[in-house]
């Protein structure tokens, strides 16, 4: 059983302590789910988890429209990924590819969270491009206003959903101005004629994923989400909410290896004695512990720091997923290494984390990107 004590951190209210279980004795009767077929498991598992009611929570009610609790995102990341990588990818989608339309959106393209948020489509968010991906004011797809529509051109790679997505928050550059300043963010559903998958992309953790073209992607003007021109400070604010809950998935993988690593260490005999009695062994343990609580502290503080009232949490959010999924790596690495030769058996608790883990430390910006944004922001006051 997971160490559950954080939940009584005055980060947390009542109605925080209430979904995390009701959520953990979900995924304990469900998860977790068969992933021989990512595509399937994916829409199953949105599906299960809108019947449940959890995807309330990743995009905004359009009839009662409340800020985003970026704890209870948190949380439900965090428990997820602990149960099953694959779902808490699924979930995860849901809420960022979405959340444009949450934040910006208008009334008519906030009705697609209805759908969202109860399961019954799927969606993904388009940014990053071959030639950008850290650097998107380096973006190349373009979107040409050509009288009451648009006409998109380019390609998107790396999309997460692409391929089973029912619409798509597309980032293109309109011109307003060189740069970043020039980029906008259109709704896209995905049955529009000319965007096809160019190509699907096979990764260590399977997830759905794919290289989206553009060609000749007619859309509505009313299809621009926010203003033109400011799609770049659009996708940061998406981000800078969500990027706290990807530490929070690491937090989840971290806690499960941390479980999988004690339950093995006072099972597995080594001369004689459980292999806790070593005092290296031990030591491992504690490493492993402090990094999870400190990981855990980092997240939670960003998102609360979000949920009351902050404009922005540029600083807290970059060191919540640089930390948390810097030392998530470490403790899994180091669950491994404790399960020995059991730790790198295919199909084992250990191996599908180590091999879930790399990329969080590269999506929705890589660490070193973090540690750009947290020494800009410490500088800059």
């Amino acid at each position: 059983m997971s160490d559950r004590s954080f939940l009584d951190w005055p980060f947390f209210d009542d109605h925080h302590r209430h979904l995390a279980e009701e959520l953990d004795g979900w995924c304990a009767k469900n998860l977790p789910v068969d992933h021989s077929d990512v595509d399937q498991a994916c829409k199953d598992l949105v599906a299960k988890l809108g019947a449940a009611g959890f995807l309330t929570y990743s995009a905004i009610d359009p009839d009662n429209p409340q800020p985003l609790d970026v704890r209870s995102l948190c949380l439900i990341r965090e428990t997820l990924a602990r149960h099953d990588g694959l779902a808490d990818f699924a979930f995860a989608m849901q809420g960022l590819g979405t959340g444009a339309i949450s934040f910006f959106g208008t009334p008519e393209q906030q009705q697609w969270l209805h759908k969202t948020r109860s399961g019954q489509a799927l969606s993904a968010f388009a940014l990053s491009e071959p030639r950008s991906g850290s650097d998107v004011a380096n973006m190349d797809m373009q979107a040409v206003l050509d009288g009451d529509h648009y006409l998109l051109n380019g390609e998107k790679t790396w999309i997460s959903n692409g391929g089973i997505a029912d619409l798509y928050c597309v980032f293109a550059r309109t011109g307003e101005a060189p740069g970043a300043r020039g980029l906008s963010a259109f709704l896209v559903p995905a049955e529009t004629p000319g965007l096809t998958v160019k190509e699907r992309l096979e990764v260590i953790a399977p997830h759905p994923l794919a290289t989206l073209s553009f060609k000749d992607v007619k859309i509505p003007a009313t299809a621009l989400i926010g203003q033109s021109g400011q799609g770049f400070k659009l996708s940061m604010a998406v981000l800078d909410v969500f990027r706290s809950t990807v530490g929070a998935a690491a937090l989840g993988f971290a806690r499960r290896a941390l479980d999988e690593t004690v339950n093995r260490v006072q099972n597995r005999e080594l001369f004689g004695a459980p292999l806790f009695d070593l005092q290296m062994v031990q030591g491992h343990v504690a490493e492993m512990a402090l990094d999870v609580d400190a990981a855990a502290l980092l997240v939670y503080r960003a998102a609360w720091t979000k949920d009351n009232g902050a404009d922005r949490v540029t600083r807290e959010a970059a060191m919540a997923k640089l930390y948390a999924t810097d030392r998530a790596q470490v403790v899994i690495d180091k669950a491994v290494q404790l399960h020995g030769g059991d730790g790198v058996r295919s199909g084992s608790v250990v191996e599908g984390l180590y091999r879930e883990i790399r990329a969080l430390r590269i999506y929705e910006g890589a660490s070193d990107v973090q540690k750009v944004v947290i020494a800009r922001q410490t500088l800059n006051g």
